[in-house]
């Protein structure tokens, strides 16, 4: 199976993994899973670090590099048309970041390892 990483489920990777639901925890440490990290993601930390609304130790970029690497974490590029599903993605979230993710989900035919229960709104599955 396929799963796309929401954004706080790699910051509790990095920093308290015990925040992550067993389920979800069960699927990450499954190698024969593929797990996918968003260029979405990235950039939604470097947006909340830089207006102080997240603080992650100077070493944040290493330490989720690391992570990637240790978890099999594969990039998944933000392409036209993960952004041309928006235009008709139900507004049931005002978060652009998650719109995005929902969108590459859909896009992808990925699920969405989340503890977020706005995104269970959308057709994506959700696991947690």
């Amino acid at each position: 199976m396929r799963y796309l990483l929401d954004t706080h489920v790699m910051i509790w990777m990095m920093t308290d993994p015990s925040k992550i639901g067993r389920k979800a925890l069960n699927i990450i440490e499954d190698g024969s899973n593929i797990l996918l990290w968003s260029a979405v993601s990235f950039w939604e930390l470097t947006v909340k670090i830089s207006l102080g609304k997240l603080s992650l130790s100077s070493d944040w970029v290493q330490q989720l590099e690391a992570e990637k690497k240790g978890n099999r974490i594969l990039d998944l590029s933000l392409e036209w048309r993960h952004c041309c599903k928006h235009e008709s993605l139900p507004w049931h979230h005002r978060d652009p970041f998650d719109r995005l993710l929902v969108c590459q989900a859909l896009c992808e035919g990925l699920s969405m390892i989340t503890k977020d229960r706005h995104i269970e709104k959308y057709e994506a599955p959700i696991i947690w």
